[in-house]
């Protein structure tokens, strides 16, 4: 006995196998996430891109709005836009995010009625 496929459920599958195959070849984004050690050694994830950068100020634009690091001695120590991942060495002093960032893009109904 033959089965033979209907017109239809080639090209889906074709498509399904597109799909798995694109999302296993794109580098998995992270969230947006801070991790500070001794104010020395700082990890940033969700990364789109690096504004600009000197040894007292990095401007880094995030998933969660632009980022100010101020510090001494700073240094871009690891950037991978792919994956969104940033690593930086010196002495932080603060950190600051301007722009709109998630918390203002997430307001309801009731959050716009009301500003």
């Amino acid at each position: 006995m033959c089965y033979r496929r209907g017109p239809g459920q080639a090209g889906a599958e074709r498509r399904a196998a597109a799909v798995a195959e694109a999302k296993q070849a794109a580098p998995a984004r992270r969230k947006h996430a801070l991790s500070l050690r001794h104010r020395e050694a700082l990890g940033v994830e969700g990364v789109l891109n690096v504004e600009s950068f000197d040894d007292t100020e990095v401007v880094v634009e995030t998933d969660a709005g632009v980022l100010f690091v101020r510090g001494e001695q700073l240094h871009i120590k690891e950037l991978n836009l792919e994956t969104g991942s940033l690593q930086l060495t010196g002495q932080v002093h603060a950190l600051e995010y301007a722009g709109d960032g998630p918390a203002k893009k997430a307001r309801g109904l009731l959050g716009r009625l009301f500003k």
